[in-house]
């Protein structure tokens, strides 16, 4: 499956990454390397507690 995210840079060097598709689905880290991994968590743990919750994915 796949998922878009986007990626951000914050002003102090850091990365914050999100997916407009999985709503409150918002990840940090202080490389590109971190914030994937991450970010795969995170999209992980959404899709577990939506597919829990049986809630609807909008993408």
């Amino acid at each position: 499956m796949k998922i878009k995210a986007i990626l951000h840079q914050a002003e102090e060097g850091r990365y914050w990454a999100e997916v407009p598709a999985l709503p409150g689905c918002i990840t940090e880290g202080d490389s590109l390397e971190e914030v994937m991994n991450n970010l795969q968590d995170a999209i992980t743990g959404w899709l577990e507690v939506a597919n829990e919750y049986q809630l609807k994915v909008g993408y």
